[in-house]
């Protein structure tokens, strides 16, 4: 077992990290208050090549891995983004590029995933519904066929970056639950314009992740066309977990990036402090203990995220993984962000020291993409052996 980086997975974290560096602390801290998209950093990240990293070569991307991905994800958090630098990737290279290069058509391919990778087109994926939640198979928005094509009504919840984006991935029903003999059958994925007749969105104010909007979408009566169809009709189900699962691992990514930023925001404050004789406060073991608490647990969660990416690079199975990764990162980024505050006593609540942000970001992803409740199910049931308790 080689937990070893090549010389190019290297030189790629090196080049995410520069390019982080390059806008900053204060750069995050500007478009958080202005409630703006990153749009310069995006495109500075596409412009270096790693939006595509882990896409196909001939259209434009670099044909690598989910393990590259992850490592750029990482290092773009830890140089300054912070936890929400993972929903742009979510958003763009797993929403986008993952779908449609797995599932999608030769056409969505040619058209697409070029734009993609340049970064002239977003994308965001609606499948939350208030009433459904973490239990995807509830969903009650329905695409009725039409013709060739389908009529599209329901309602979705928290639809994140629908204002940056020209695509939209929908997921739907095109059989109701009572036609099916498994609530895993009649789901089907399309790919559709964001600017369509019947097709409206309104943000909804939130605590952080300011960067990225998140949305109440509704569609009514909304056309969608025959080519628009994403992989196979009344089978979306298992296709979409390759998006589902993958978007895991940048979020977990995004996390562990997030609690390195975070303590060395600390650290640096902390070894600079004086008192009491002046001695430094990071001289105290009460300032150090849980810190380097936050510091091993952070560590575990990213040798399971690279653990869990390897494995998808090779064809293996990785949900257990990725699902254990991103609990131990969420959990550990919300204790890092809480003690790295703590250390810097009231300047930690200061705007200015930057911490507040990542208190706030990081927040979001205990239950989001998936809550920490689901991923112990997941694990009691698939891991253990033990009883379905929903």
């Amino acid at each position: 077992m080689d937990f070893r980086l090549t010389e190019e997975q290297r030189m790629i974290a090196e080049t995410a990290y520069r390019i982080g560096d390059e806008f900053g602390l204060d750069y995050w801290r500007e478009k958080d208050a202005k409630k703006e998209f990153p749009k310069e950093l995006w495109q500075a990240v596409c412009d270096a090549g790693l939006c595509g990293v882990a896409l196909p070569e001939e259209y434009g991307g670099a044909g690598s891995g989910m393990l590259e991905m992850a490592l750029i994800v990482e290092n773009l958090a830890a140089s300054g983004g912070g936890a929400t630098l993972g929903q742009l990737f979510m958003i763009n290279p797993i929403f986008g590029g993952v779908t449609i290069s797995k599932h999608g058509t030769d056409k969505m391919k040619e058209e697409l995933l070029p734009r993609l990778i340049k970064g002239d087109l977003n994308f965001c994926m609606a499948l939350t519904e208030a009433r459904a939640g973490s239990n995807s198979l509830e969903l009650k928005t329905f695409a009725e066929a039409d013709g060739d094509g389908w009529r599209l009504n329901g309602e979705k919840i928290w639809i994140t970056a629908v204002d940056q984006a020209e695509k939209m991935l929908v997921i739907a029903r095109t059989k109701k639950v009572e036609e099916v003999q498994k609530r895993t059958d009649g789901l089907s994925m399309f790919m559709i314009d964001v600017k369509r007749d019947g097709l409206t969105y309104h943000p909804i104010d939130k605590v952080g992740t300011k960067t990225l909007s998140s949305c109440t979408v509704f569609f009514d009566d909304v056309r969608i066309e025959p080519e628009e169809l994403v992989g196979t009709l009344h089978g979306g189900w298992k296709e979409l977990l390759d998006t589902l699962n993958t978007e895991r691992i940048v979020t977990t990514a995004g996390l562990v990036g997030a609690g390195s930023l975070a303590l060395r925001v600390a650290v640096d404050y902390a070894n600079e402090r004086k008192v009491f004789g002046n001695r430094p406060v990071g001289s105290y073991q009460g300032i150090q203990f849980p810190l380097a608490q936050a510091k091993a647990e952070i560590e575990c969660a990213r040798l399971m995220n690279y653990k869990a990416a390897a494995q998808f690079d090779a064809g293996e199975p990785f949900g257990s993984e990725a699902n254990a990764a991103k609990l131990i990162a969420a959990q550990a980024v919300a204790d890092a962000t809480e003690r790295a505050m703590q250390a810097m006593g009231g300047m930690g609540y200061a705007t200015e020291s930057h911490l507040e942000r990542l208190w706030r970001d990081a927040r979001l992803f205990r239950f989001a993409p998936v809550s920490e409740e689901m991923i112990l199910n997941f694990i009691a049931v698939h891991d253990l052996g033990m009883p379905r308790s929903y």
